[in-house]
């Protein structure tokens, strides 16, 4: 019995891996293609999933997704999203920038430390 069940989960991985490997991806238009088509009402979930090949639940949660992000949008919610390159010349900037502030701020200490011991002197 044990070689037997050992046989059977290794085709159950096997399966497994081979559903894995062929896993359809959507990319975003697809996704919005088929939310669209549900919204529209021309046919079924149903029948609009089993012909695309996708389960319910997925659809649902791509619609959900889908009218989230448009209410967001029209909220104005939204921010642009920065980009690495924007971000690294911020950053960039910002470390500058406080250099040159530490450099000013230890100029100013020196010159009032400066101008306290010309006071003292009498000169």
């Amino acid at each position: 019995m044990s070689k037997k069940q050992n046989s059977k989960e290794t085709a159950d991985k096997v399966v497994r891996n081979i559903k894995r490997q062929t896993r359809r991806k959507f990319n975003s238009e697809e996704k919005i293609r088929i939310v669209l088509a549900g919204l529209r009402g021309e046919e079924s979930i149903a029948e609009l999933c089993r012909r695309e090949g996708i389960h319910q639940n997925l659809y649902y949660r791509w619609s959900r997704e889908f009218l989230e992000a448009g209410k967001k949008r029209l909220e104005g919610d939204t921010m642009r999203e920065a980009s690495t390159s924007e971000v690294k010349e911020l950053r960039k900037q910002n470390a500058e920038l406080k250099e040159a502030l530490a450099e000013e701020i230890l100029e100013h200490r020196l010159l009032k430390k400066s101008g306290s011991a010309d006071g003292e002197d009498g000169i």
